[in-house]
């Protein structure tokens, strides 16, 4: 009996030292390939170092399991259900790092190429769900559960679920079809029919947000995005055409008024970032004649919808100086009114 414990126990005492021995090497190679990822220019090398560094764990494990039941003597029913674990830890640690690794590769590789393909929670969700579904089933499978009946029943279950979580899909086949149109992506600026404006942070399975200038979220379902009036600030281009309003007196000579808005403007593209030198400001004498001034608007372009606000700032400035270096008024409304005699 003395001699039978050590001779059951070895095959336990075998998986522990290749275990051990496994995860010191595994220590030892991820610290020599970060090593040497540190050295290259590419991404794609720290991204594959860092995906596998926790189904590496399962690989030592189930390695470790694989050796010491090849060297045991235990029963063939008691050997298969072992094999059978080992198995399932394999797939489950791949399908793990087949998921992180496209789902890194996949984001690294869009903000190199800048390809028009939305960078969203959604797309990311949907890889990844098809993956762990993939590896899930192929799980059952290696267990030995038939995986034609599972599918029937998801079928017809599907339906009762469909029913019940109709809003749920409702969003998410709504954010698909944002996706696929892509007239709403990730970073642009939109306005919506309510007036709230601001940034495409993120387009989920369930809600699109969207991060306003005063840095406040505005949280949107998926369906109420896609029947709502969207106004997208960076379609077909972010630049965009800039209006500035100025109005003087019926006393002012209309072309060296002209001629003082393009020059200050044309200067101040010099000094503010994001307005846009080419192509170069222009003043029109339009809307023209109103009740008290003679309204003149300046045209020029900015590089995205956020850069107006300082670029409307600084023309006015310029301009209110101007004016008042060159002694034009700038009149406040007036009206004349005639008493009659009866």
């Amino acid at each position: 009996m003395e001699l039978a414990m050590p001779r059951q126990l070895m095959p336990l005492i075998l998986a522990v030292a290749i275990m051990t021995v496994l995860f010191i090497l595994r220590g030892i190679f991820l610290r020599i390939a970060r090593r040497w990822a540190g050295k290259t220019v590419t991404r794609l090398d720290d991204i594959l170092i860092a995906s596998l560094r926790t189904p590496s764990i399962f690989w030592c494990v189930a390695l470790g399991l694989y050796f010491g039941i090849s060297f045991s003597d235990l029963p063939t029913k008691y050997l298969r259900p072992l094999e059978t674990t080992i198995y399932v830890i394999l797939i489950i640690s791949v399908t793990i790092a087949v998921s992180n690794l496209s789902g890194k590769i996949l984001r690294s590789c869009l903000h190199q190429t800048d390809l028009p393909v939305p960078t969203t929670g959604l797309a990311y969700g949907v890889m990844k769900g098809v993956i762990i579904t993939t590896g899930i089933l192929i799980c059952l499978s290696v267990m030995g559960l038939s995986i034609a009946p599972l599918l029937t029943a998801l079928g017809v279950g599907g339906l009762a679920v469909a029913l019940a979580l109709q809003d749920t899909l409702a969003n998410l086949f709504a954010g698909m079809h944002i996706l696929l149109e892509k007239s709403v992506r990730i970073g642009d600026f939109v306005k919506l029919e309510n007036g709230q404006e601001g940034y495409v942070q993120d387009i989920t399975w369930r809600t699109t947000r969207i991060r306003m200038l005063p840095n406040n979220m505005v949280v949107i379902p998926n369906s109420k995005l896609a029947q709502s009036v969207v106004t997208n600030y960076c379609l077909p281009e972010k630049q965009m055409m800039l209006f500035v309003a100025v109005g003087v007196s019926y006393a002012s000579d209309i072309d060296f008024v002209e001629t003082i808005l393009v020059e200050e403007a044309s200067r101040a593209a010099a000094d503010v970032p994001g307005l846009l030198a080419e192509p170069q400001p222009y003043a029109r004498f339009s809307p023209g004649f109103r009740d008290s001034s003679l309204d003149f608007t300046i045209v020029c372009q900015v590089e995205e919808f956020v850069d107006q606000f300082l670029a409307q700032h600084t023309i006015r400035k310029r301009v209110f100086k101007r004016f008042k270096l060159e002694g034009i008024e700038i009149p406040f409304p007036q009206r004349t009114v005639h008493l009659r005699k009866e």
